[in-house]
């Protein structure tokens, strides 16, 4: 289902959205088991030591966000990012400021080393130029670097900015005109609650979401370990397009990026690279397995023994919940309601791609 949230609603989803120990996996889980935010709120106290923040929490947000003319937007929403939502488990719920509309429109994503070069840093923003004057919206990280050059090199044509804080703490502090400016021109997006701080760990999850929101990513100048290279990765796994520009074998900068085309990432020159590397379709997108929302019907219980059951087949090697439910004779609805019990309790991992596995597996 996909419409608008009433107030209550929405307050109800976030809470469930900003419970610790529920992910996004989980969240689409619970939802498509209990249908309702309200309902599997009701649910958490039966799952395990999980508590969703006050009612008033969610208030205050929704009211901060209002104070500085952003909003929530929930996954099932029409103005959540189709490219976003066709993911397996899209992010619950994004806070935005500004023209949200241009995420509706074909993104691209540049991303690139915060110590770029001069050449890195002229090539990003005449790049991002031209994508934009053939109608792309621009998707970077307001980081300093390639990311900076990215937004003025797109700011009149459209860009977007994704931040590991909350939409209302641009980072770093260098950046704070840069980006009023894309929430007075175009849009900036965060997954974290209103007033978080950025911390080291949430720049992974930020950069799922660059990944996330494009058809495809450009890396420009990238070393061996940067984030770059996971927002690469990202998009790579998400079935989107990996693309990369070439840079100086002498220059350590460019040996991430460079190692990308040797994998088999599309050689970037220009923006008619980028357009010929997507294509003439975007990256197909696949309806929010959510399950029917807001449908009152329940699904049939599962067997007591189940997540036992299930517990005991998973391993650190990743398996597919059709695998599981092929295994334990049970329907597959069943076997992903388990499987938010057992990770509820610390003993599973919802995995990308509808895979499950051992928790202490899956985050070593």
């Amino acid at each position: 289902m996909n419409r608008t949230l009433s107030r209550p609603e929405r307050i109800a989803w976030a809470r469930l959205a900003r419970t610790p120990r529920i992910g996004a996996l989980s969240f689409h889980r619970l939802i498509a088991r209990f249908k309702t935010p309200s309902a599997a709120l009701e649910a958490l106290p039966r799952m395990g030591d999980l508590k969703a923040p006050p009612a008033s929490a969610i208030e205050a947000e929704l009211d901060g966000l209002e104070r500085i003319g952003a909003r929530l937007i929930a996954a099932c929403e029409p103005e959540y990012p189709p490219l976003l939502a066709a993911l397996d488990a899209p992010p619950p719920i994004l806070a935005a400021r500004g023209n949200v509309r241009l995420l509706h429109r074909p993104c691209v994503g540049i991303v690139g080393a915060r110590e770029g070069s001069a050449a890195a840093l002229v090539f990003a923003e005449r790049l991002a130029a031209a994508l934009g004057e053939a109608g792309f919206t621009l998707v970077s990280g307001l980081a300093r670097g390639v990311d900076g050059a990215v937004h003025r090199g797109s700011l009149q044509t459209g860009t977007a900015a994704v931040l590991a804080g909350g939409v209302d703490q641009p980072y770093p502090p260098q950046h704070l005109k840069l980006y009023d400016a894309i929430c007075a021109q175009g849009v900036v997006v965060s997954e974290a609650p209103f007033g978080a701080v950025a911390r080291a760990r949430d720049f992974p999850r930020r950069n799922t979401i660059i990944a996330g929101l494009s058809r495809g990513v450009v890396v420009v100048e990238a070393a061996l370990r940067s984030g770059s290279l996971i927002t690469a990765r990202a998009a790579g796994e998400q079935g989107r397009e990996v693309m990369a520009a070439p840079g100086s074998p002498m220059d350590p900068r460019a040996h991430g990026s460079n190692a990308l085309i040797k994998q088999g990432a599309a050689l970037i020159e220009n923006a008619e690279d980028v357009i010929a590397a997507l294509g003439e379709g975007a990256a197909p997108l696949r309806p929010l397995s959510a399950g029917p929302l807001f449908d009152t019907t329940q699904a049939p219980p599962a067997s007591p023994g189940l997540p036992r059951k299930i517990a005991a087949l998973l391993s650190p090697t990743p398996i597919h919940v059709n695998d599981l439910a092929r295994l334990t004779e049970s329907p597959a609805a069943a076997v992903a309601a388990a499987l938010v019990e057992l990770e509820m309790d610390g003993k599973a991992a919802s995995l990308p791609g509808g895979y499950a596995a051992l928790a202490r597996a899956a985050f070593d």
